[in-house]
Protein backbone atom coordinates (compact mmCIF):
# COMPACT_ATOMS: atom_id res chain seq x y z
CA UNK A 1 0.00 0.00 0.00
CA UNK A 2 1.22 3.48 -0.80
CA UNK A 3 1.97 5.02 2.64
CA UNK A 4 0.26 8.22 1.57
CA UNK A 5 -3.10 6.52 1.10
CA UNK A 6 -3.31 5.64 4.79
CA UNK A 7 -2.61 9.17 6.02
CA UNK A 8 -5.44 11.36 7.36
CA UNK A 9 -6.26 14.58 5.56
CA UNK A 10 -3.81 17.35 6.32
CA UNK A 11 -5.20 19.61 9.09
CA UNK A 12 -6.42 22.85 7.59
CA UNK A 13 -6.78 21.33 4.11
CA UNK A 14 -10.38 22.59 3.85
CA UNK A 15 -9.71 26.04 5.27
CA UNK A 16 -9.76 29.17 3.07
CA UNK A 17 -6.55 29.48 1.10
CA UNK A 18 -3.83 31.90 2.10
CA UNK A 19 -3.28 33.66 -1.26
CA UNK A 20 0.40 34.37 -0.58
CA UNK A 21 1.18 30.65 -0.72
CA UNK A 22 -0.90 29.99 -3.83
CA UNK A 23 0.97 31.95 -6.53
CA UNK A 24 -0.33 31.94 -10.07
CA UNK A 25 1.75 29.33 -11.87
CA UNK A 26 2.55 31.34 -14.97
CA UNK A 27 4.91 30.06 -17.62
CA UNK A 28 7.55 32.55 -16.51
CA UNK A 29 7.31 31.44 -12.87
CA UNK A 30 7.46 27.76 -13.81
CA UNK A 31 10.55 28.40 -15.95
CA UNK A 32 12.27 30.37 -13.19
CA UNK A 33 11.56 27.63 -10.65
CA UNK A 34 12.80 24.89 -12.97
CA UNK A 35 16.04 26.79 -13.58
CA UNK A 36 16.66 27.51 -9.92
CA UNK A 37 15.75 23.97 -8.88
CA UNK A 38 18.33 22.58 -11.29
CA UNK A 39 20.95 24.98 -9.94
CA UNK A 40 20.09 23.93 -6.37
CA UNK A 41 20.38 20.22 -7.29
CA UNK A 42 23.79 20.87 -8.80
CA UNK A 43 24.95 22.73 -5.70
CA UNK A 44 23.67 19.93 -3.45
CA UNK A 45 25.33 17.24 -5.57
CA UNK A 46 28.61 19.17 -5.52
CA UNK A 47 28.35 19.51 -1.73
CA UNK A 48 27.86 15.75 -1.38
CA UNK A 49 30.81 15.07 -3.68
CA UNK A 50 33.03 17.40 -1.64
CA UNK A 51 32.00 16.48 1.91
CA UNK A 52 30.25 13.10 1.77
CA UNK A 53 29.08 11.88 5.17
CA UNK A 54 30.53 15.01 6.79
CA UNK A 55 27.59 16.96 5.29
CA UNK A 56 24.23 17.32 7.06
CA UNK A 57 20.93 19.14 6.48
CA UNK A 58 19.29 21.21 9.24
CA UNK A 59 15.62 20.62 8.45
CA UNK A 60 13.19 22.89 10.30
CA UNK A 61 10.24 21.59 8.23
CA UNK A 62 9.52 25.12 7.00
CA UNK A 63 8.44 25.76 3.42
CA UNK A 64 12.01 26.16 2.21
CA UNK A 65 13.12 23.00 3.97
CA UNK A 66 10.39 20.82 2.48
CA UNK A 67 11.56 22.06 -0.93
CA UNK A 68 15.11 21.00 -0.06
CA UNK A 69 13.81 17.68 1.28
CA UNK A 70 12.18 17.01 -2.08
CA UNK A 71 15.24 18.14 -4.05
CA UNK A 72 17.57 15.94 -1.99
CA UNK A 73 15.47 12.79 -1.80
CA UNK A 74 14.09 12.76 -5.34
CA UNK A 75 17.72 13.01 -6.53
CA UNK A 76 18.65 10.18 -4.13
CA UNK A 77 21.43 12.25 -2.59
CA UNK A 78 22.90 10.61 0.54
CA UNK A 79 22.40 13.54 2.90
CA UNK A 80 21.49 13.15 6.57
CA UNK A 81 18.56 15.33 7.65
CA UNK A 82 18.02 16.39 11.26
CA UNK A 83 15.35 18.28 13.18
CA UNK A 84 15.85 20.21 16.41
CA UNK A 85 12.86 19.22 18.53
CA UNK A 86 12.72 21.97 21.13
CA UNK A 87 9.88 20.35 23.04
CA UNK A 88 7.59 23.27 22.21
CA UNK A 89 6.87 22.74 18.52
CA UNK A 90 3.26 23.08 17.29
CA UNK A 91 1.26 19.87 16.72
CA UNK A 92 1.07 20.68 13.01
CA UNK A 93 4.86 20.40 12.76
CA UNK A 94 4.80 16.84 14.09
CA UNK A 95 1.98 15.98 11.67
CA UNK A 96 4.14 17.24 8.81
CA UNK A 97 7.12 15.25 10.07
CA UNK A 98 5.06 12.08 9.81
CA UNK A 99 3.81 13.01 6.34
CA UNK A 100 7.31 13.64 5.02
CA UNK A 101 8.73 10.45 6.49
CA UNK A 102 5.88 8.45 4.93
CA UNK A 103 6.01 10.23 1.57
CA UNK A 104 9.76 9.83 1.07
CA UNK A 105 10.25 6.64 3.10
CA UNK A 106 12.90 8.32 5.21
CA UNK A 107 13.59 9.08 8.85
CA UNK A 108 14.85 12.38 10.21
CA UNK A 109 17.32 12.40 13.08
CA UNK A 110 15.82 14.29 16.02
CA UNK A 111 17.88 16.19 18.58
CA UNK A 112 16.30 17.22 21.87
CA UNK A 113 17.44 19.73 24.50
CA UNK A 114 19.12 18.35 27.61
CA UNK A 115 16.41 17.90 30.23
CA UNK A 116 18.63 19.20 33.07
CA UNK A 117 19.26 22.45 31.17
CA UNK A 118 15.55 22.97 30.45
CA UNK A 119 14.63 22.28 34.06
CA UNK A 120 17.28 24.69 35.34
CA UNK A 121 16.06 27.45 33.01
CA UNK A 122 12.40 27.01 33.96
CA UNK A 123 13.13 26.81 37.68
CA UNK A 124 15.21 29.97 37.57
CA UNK A 125 13.09 32.08 35.22
CA UNK A 126 9.67 30.51 34.61
CA UNK A 127 8.06 28.53 31.79
CA UNK A 128 7.54 31.49 29.43
CA UNK A 129 10.34 33.75 30.64
CA UNK A 130 11.39 34.45 27.04
CA UNK A 131 8.69 37.15 26.90
CA UNK A 132 10.44 39.15 29.62
CA UNK A 133 13.61 40.20 27.79
CA UNK A 134 15.74 39.55 24.73
CA UNK A 135 18.41 38.07 27.01
CA UNK A 136 16.03 35.51 28.51
CA UNK A 137 14.61 34.66 25.08
CA UNK A 138 18.10 34.06 23.73
CA UNK A 139 18.92 31.97 26.78
CA UNK A 140 15.89 29.79 26.03
CA UNK A 141 16.95 29.47 22.39
CA UNK A 142 20.43 28.50 23.54
CA UNK A 143 19.11 25.66 25.70
CA UNK A 144 16.50 24.40 23.26
CA UNK A 145 18.24 25.07 19.92
CA UNK A 146 21.89 26.08 20.01
CA UNK A 147 23.15 23.39 22.36
CA UNK A 148 21.33 20.61 20.43
CA UNK A 149 22.65 22.12 17.18
CA UNK A 150 26.21 21.76 18.43
CA UNK A 151 25.56 18.08 19.03
CA UNK A 152 23.98 17.72 15.58
CA UNK A 153 26.97 19.37 13.88
CA UNK A 154 29.64 17.54 15.89
CA UNK A 155 32.07 15.84 13.54
CA UNK A 156 30.60 17.53 10.45
CA UNK A 157 32.44 19.75 8.00
CA UNK A 158 29.48 21.36 6.23
CA UNK A 159 25.75 21.85 6.60
CA UNK A 160 22.76 22.76 4.46
CA UNK A 161 20.04 25.25 5.42
CA UNK A 162 16.88 26.64 3.85
CA UNK A 163 17.80 30.28 4.45
CA UNK A 164 16.78 32.88 1.87
CA UNK A 165 18.17 36.41 1.61
CA UNK A 166 14.66 37.88 1.28
CA UNK A 167 13.43 36.42 4.57
CA UNK A 168 14.83 39.04 6.92
CA UNK A 169 17.05 42.14 7.15
CA UNK A 170 19.48 39.98 9.13
CA UNK A 171 19.92 37.74 6.05
CA UNK A 172 20.59 40.42 3.46
CA UNK A 173 23.42 39.50 1.10
CA UNK A 174 23.20 35.80 1.92
CA UNK A 175 25.36 33.63 -0.35
CA UNK A 176 24.65 30.11 -1.57
CA UNK A 177 27.95 29.00 -0.08
CA UNK A 178 29.60 30.72 2.85
CA UNK A 179 31.98 30.14 5.71
CA UNK A 180 30.10 29.65 8.96
CA UNK A 181 32.49 31.21 11.45
CA UNK A 182 30.19 30.54 14.39
CA UNK A 183 30.40 26.77 13.90
CA UNK A 184 33.65 26.48 11.97
CA UNK A 185 31.92 24.83 9.00
CA UNK A 186 31.05 25.48 5.38
CA UNK A 187 27.40 26.41 5.02
CA UNK A 188 25.26 25.85 1.94
CA UNK A 189 22.11 27.89 1.34
CA UNK A 190 20.79 26.49 -1.97
CA UNK A 191 17.66 28.67 -1.92
CA UNK A 192 19.44 31.92 -1.01
CA UNK A 193 18.24 33.75 -4.13
CA UNK A 194 14.74 32.24 -4.28
CA UNK A 195 11.64 34.39 -3.79
CA UNK A 196 8.72 33.32 -1.63
CA UNK A 197 6.62 32.87 -4.78
CA UNK A 198 9.26 30.54 -6.24
CA UNK A 199 9.33 28.44 -3.07
CA UNK A 200 5.57 28.02 -3.12
CA UNK A 201 5.45 27.44 -6.85
CA UNK A 202 7.87 24.52 -6.39
CA UNK A 203 5.69 23.12 -3.60
CA UNK A 204 2.56 23.38 -5.79
CA UNK A 205 4.17 21.99 -8.94
CA UNK A 206 5.65 18.97 -7.13
CA UNK A 207 2.82 18.52 -4.59
CA UNK A 208 5.25 18.64 -1.66
CA UNK A 209 3.68 18.23 1.83
CA UNK A 210 3.84 21.38 3.96
CA UNK A 211 2.84 22.62 7.41
CA UNK A 212 -0.91 23.28 7.72
CA UNK A 213 -0.15 26.47 9.66
CA UNK A 214 1.01 28.10 6.41
CA UNK A 215 -2.62 28.13 5.27
CA UNK A 216 -3.46 30.03 8.45
CA UNK A 217 -1.01 32.84 7.62
CA UNK A 218 2.03 31.50 9.47
CA UNK A 219 4.86 32.07 6.94
CA UNK A 220 7.67 31.30 9.41
CA UNK A 221 7.10 28.59 12.01
CA UNK A 222 9.21 27.87 15.08
CA UNK A 223 8.23 27.10 18.65
CA UNK A 224 4.49 27.48 19.28
CA UNK A 225 4.66 30.26 21.93
CA UNK A 226 7.10 32.30 19.82
CA UNK A 227 5.18 32.13 16.53
CA UNK A 228 1.98 33.88 15.49
CA UNK A 229 -0.02 34.41 12.32
CA UNK A 230 0.56 37.60 10.36
CA UNK A 231 -1.66 39.90 8.33
CA UNK A 232 -1.41 40.23 4.57
CA UNK A 233 1.31 42.75 3.78
CA UNK A 234 3.29 42.19 6.98
CA UNK A 235 6.91 41.12 6.74
CA UNK A 236 7.16 37.32 6.57
CA UNK A 237 9.25 37.24 9.77
CA UNK A 238 6.82 39.48 11.67
CA UNK A 239 5.27 36.49 13.39
CA UNK A 240 8.52 35.35 15.02
CA UNK A 241 9.29 36.90 18.44
CA UNK A 242 6.94 39.72 17.46
CA UNK A 243 7.44 41.55 20.77
CA UNK A 244 11.10 42.28 19.85
CA UNK A 245 12.67 44.69 17.40
CA UNK A 246 13.20 43.20 13.89
CA UNK A 247 16.99 43.27 14.17
CA UNK A 248 16.82 40.96 17.20
CA UNK A 249 14.59 38.30 15.64
CA UNK A 250 17.09 35.49 15.25
CA UNK A 251 17.53 32.54 17.57
CA UNK A 252 21.28 32.35 17.01
CA UNK A 253 21.29 29.23 14.83
CA UNK A 254 22.38 31.35 11.90
CA UNK A 255 24.58 33.97 13.52
CA UNK A 256 26.74 35.56 10.85
CA UNK A 257 30.37 35.90 11.90
CA UNK A 258 33.43 36.46 9.72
Amino acid sequence: MNPQTSLPARPGANRPHNPSIHPELTGALRAAVAEKAEAARTLLADAVAEFGAALTFANSLGAEDVVLTDLILTAALPVESFLLDTGRLPPETYTLLGELEARYRTRLTLYFPESDAVEAYVRAHGVDAFHQSVELRRACCRVRKLDPLRRALAGKKAWITGLRAAQSPTRDGLAQRENDGANGLVKFNPLADWSEAEVWAYIRIHDVPYNALHERFYPSIGCAPCTRAISLGEDIRAGRWWWEMPENRECGLHARHP
